[in-house]
C-alpha cells in the first residue's frame, strides 16, 4: 500500500479533547499521546488542561523535560502547518503557570481559562474543571498533598503491573480500582460531575467538556451533555466529535488495535 493510500485511511474527527498529559512527570505517557496525535487528522484539537505538569518541573527543573515532550508539540505543530488544526489550549490546575497569559491569541492557536464550543446548533462550555473542585481553589496545601500520595499509587502500580507482565497478566489500574471501590473517592467524582452539569445549565449550554479528574465519560446527568477526556497517566483516553456531532470516548488500545485491524485488511484486498 502507498502513503496516499495510507493517508486516506487516516482516521478524521471535527474535533479532539486531551486533557490531562502531565509532561514533565514520569508517569506521563507521552509517546502514547504523540503517537495517537500522528495517526489521526482533525480540524480542532482543544488541549484542555494540565498538558504541562508545572507541579513537577518546579520541584524538579528543566531535567524532567525530555525530547519526547518536545516532539509532542512538534507533532501538534505540524498539524497546525499541514492540515490548519485549529488549536484550544485551556489552562489547568498543573499548567496554572498560564495565568498571567490567558487570554492569549497567535496564528491559530487560543489560551483561555475556558471555552465555549459550538457543535451542530449546540453548545458546550469547555473547562478543565479544577475551579469547580474546591480542593485545588481553596486548599492547594491539600491538593499538593494528595498529588504526593496519587504520585506514590502511580509508582505502586508501575511495581504491580511489572509483576503482572512477568507473569503474562495484562495491565491492571490498581489506582483505577481504588477510585471506583473507596466510596469518598465516588463521591468525589459524583459532586464534581454534578457542579459541573449545574454551571452548564446556568450558561444555558447543552454541554459540558471537562478532564482534572482523570475519569473519562460520556453521558447525560440531569439533561445535560457531560463529556470528560480522562488522561494520559493511566486510562489514556481522548474525547472525538465527528462531523454529525456525535461524541465518543475512545481509548488508545483500542484505538491501536483498530488500526492495526484496519491495515491488515487493506493489505489482504491490496
Amino acid at each position: 500500500m502507498d502513503n496516499v493510500q495510507m493517508e486516506k485511511q487516516r482516521p478524521y474527527y471535527r474535533t479532539i479533547v486531551l486533557s490531562d498529559i502531565h509532561l514533565g512527570t514520569s508517569h506521563s505517557k507521552v509517546n502514547e499521546v504523540s503517537d495517537f496525535l500522528s495517526s489521526v487528522d482533525c480540524d480542532r484539537l482543544i488541549l484542555d488542561g494540565d498538558i504541562i505538569d508545572g507541579w513537577s518541573l518546579q520541584k524538579s527543573g528543566v531535567k524532567k523535560w525530555k525530547p519526547e515532550h518536545t516532539r509532542f508539540f512538534k507533532i501538534i505543530m505540524n498539524m497546525m502547518e499541514k492540515h490548519g488544526t485549529e488549536v484550544i489550549y485551556v489552562r489547568g490546575n498543573h499548567d496554572d503557570f498560564l495565568d498571567s497569559l490567558v487570554p492569549m491569541r497567535f496564528a491559530n492557536i487560543q489560551i483561555v481559562k475556558d471555552y465555549t464550543l459550538e457543535s451542530n446548533g449546540r453548545y458546550y462550555f469547555v473547562t478543565h474543571g479544577d475551579v469547580f473542585d474546591k480542593v485545588t481553589t481553596e486548599m492547594k496545601w491539600l491538593a499538593k498533598l494528595g498529588d504526593i500520595g496519587y504520585t506514590l499509587l502511580l509508582w505502586l502500580n508501575g511495581l504491580y503491573n511489572r509483576y503482572r507482565v512477568k507473569h503474562g497478566k495484562p495491565y491492571y489500574s490498581l489506582s483505577q480500582a481504588i477510585k471506583q471501590k473507596v466510596k469518598t473517592a465516588v463521591s468525589y467524582i459524583s459532586d464534581f460531575e454534578r457542579i459541573l452539569v449545574s454551571f452548564a445549565r446556568a450558561r444555558q449550554c447543552y454541554g459540558v467538556i471537562c478532564g482534572h479528574i482523570h475519569h473519562p465519560a460520556n453521558c447525560m446527568i440531569d439533561g445535560i451533555h457531560y463529556l470528560n477526556s480522562g488522561d494520559w497517566v493511566e486510562t489514556l483516553s481522548a474525547l472525538t466529535e465527528d462531523e454529525d456531532g456525535n461524541w465518543e470516548v475512545i481509548y488508545y488500545t483500542d484505538f491501536v488495535e483498530q488500526e492495526e485491524k484496519k491495515v491488515l485488511a487493506l493489505n489482504i484486498a491490496s
